[in-house]
């Protein structure tokens, strides 16, 4: 499904003429003028697929160009995304051209949003860790107390010393106080952030989905890109630097390196050529290495 079918930015004579326009005040930046015009000379319109990806190295713009589409759709967001004086009058020169009305459940999601997720689930599980720790102690004292019953009221107290006694610490423990989320490593718990938030029949603006997931999450998260967009109504419009996601089937991907900006295949971008180049030249080692150490 293609919910955003193009996007346009201001040109550089259009830049120019609201700067010029600009009367007696210093300004430190122009933020986000001059940024996308300046570094690919012409980037002014995007026409996007179900899957559309930009790609570039650092100061290329790509995440500044999704944040733009992101205001200028007024998706949901989690993050704070930090905006200059001139923000909204160079989201206002911007034109979006839907396909019908934007799903509701529309949503940009960032590397900040990912991180953020795991440190609320590593603060978490601090507050269980440490509360598993007072129920380790009070298991040992309730364990070895001795009570006699005098009353109606020792008889709690009583019920809480037989289970003591009757389950091991473990057990215990584990009825006592709720799973640890950390189960999962950074690498799940970043996984499962994507796979819990995109839902059916919307548009996803990812920046950077790569960050904390190692290679075999990377290839999971493709996948699911894949099929939330085959099977789900999905459209992804992302910036990466992942061969796996770069390598989706049916990808768009636009070259931000070049000037002006170009659509390539995969296999055409300079990292990708760099990884090639990198396992050519190791391939006769590892393949006459010897085999790792079996016990």
């Amino acid at each position: 499904m293609t919910y955003l079918t193009h996007f346009t930015y201001p040109t550089a004579n259009q830049e120019s003429d609201f700067i010029c326009g600009i009367q007696g005040t210093s300004y430190n930046t122009f933020y986000p003028f001059r940024v996308l015009s300046a570094r690919n000379r012409g980037l002014e319109r995007l026409d996007f697929e179900p899957i559309t990806v930009l790609y570039g190295g650092n100061g290329s713009g790509k995440s500044t160009a999704l944040n733009i589409i992101a205001e200028k759709l007024e998706i949901k967001r989690e993050s704070i995304y930090n905006k200059s004086n001139f923000y909204p009058n160079y989201v206002n020169m911007c034109k979006a051209k839907l396909n019908g009305n934007l799903p509701t459940t529309s949503r940009i999601i960032t590397s900040d949003d990912v991180f953020d997720h795991m440190l609320n689930i590593r603060s978490l599980n601090e507050g269980i860790d440490q509360k598993r720790e007072e129920i380790f102690k009070d298991y040992l004292d309730t364990k070895n107390k001795k009570l006699q019953m005098q009353s109606l009221e020792d008889y709690e107290q009583l019920s809480k010393i037989v289970k003591a006694r009757s389950q091991t610490q473990s057990k215990y423990v584990q009825g006592e106080l709720m799973g640890n989320i950390a189960e999962y490593s950074n690498g799940e718990s970043a996984f499962m952030y994507f796979t819990e938030r995109i839902a059916e029949n919307s548009l996803y603006i990812l920046d950077e989905p790569e960050n904390s997931l190692s290679p075999k999450y990377q290839i999971e998260l493709a996948q699911f890109i894949e099929d939330s967009v085959r099977f789900y109504g999905c459209q992804i419009i992302m910036a990466t630097h992942s061969p796996f996601l770069l390598a989706m089937r049916g990808a768009k991907v636009y070259d931000l390196d070049e000037s002006p900006a170009k659509v390539k295949k995969w296999t055409e971008l300079e990292n990708i050529r760099i990884y090639h180049e990198f396992f050519s030249k190791q391939k006769p080692s590892y393949e006459t290495s010897s085999p790792p150490f079996q016990a």
